[in-house]
């Protein structure tokens, strides 16, 4: 019978895939809600004297949703690299030092 360890994706390969899948979804809720954002603004009809206030509020809405999802969007690609960094062979040389297993 065969392992069931080789089939299994390492911590990397999941936290990875779980980027992409955050990354993808959230960038389709921006792009829907553009798209949502500019239909209100060019295909419905206003009265003369100004905007309804219904699509008004509708728009508000719509631009705090996109405000939010950039900066969510931008936070979680931003921050895919910033814990998974070795430590270089210099932090683990003063690491042993300041430790004391480090005998000259």
């Amino acid at each position: 019978m065969a392992s069931k360890n080789k089939d299994r994706l390492s911590q990397e390969d999941i936290k990875a895939r779980l980027m992409f899948l955050i990354g993808a979804v959230l960038s389709f809720v921006f792009l829907i809600v553009t798209l949502g954002i500019t239909y209100a603004l060019i295909f419905v009809t206003q009265p003369i004297g100004g905007q309804a206030p219904n699509d008004a509020a509708f728009i508000d809405l719509l631009k705090t949703l996109a405000i939010f999802l950039t900066g969510s969007l931008g936070g979680v690609l931003a921050s895919n690299g910033l814990k998974d960094k070795t430590k270089s062979e210099y932090e683990k040389t003063m690491e042993r030092r300041l430790s004391g297993s480090d005998t000259p």
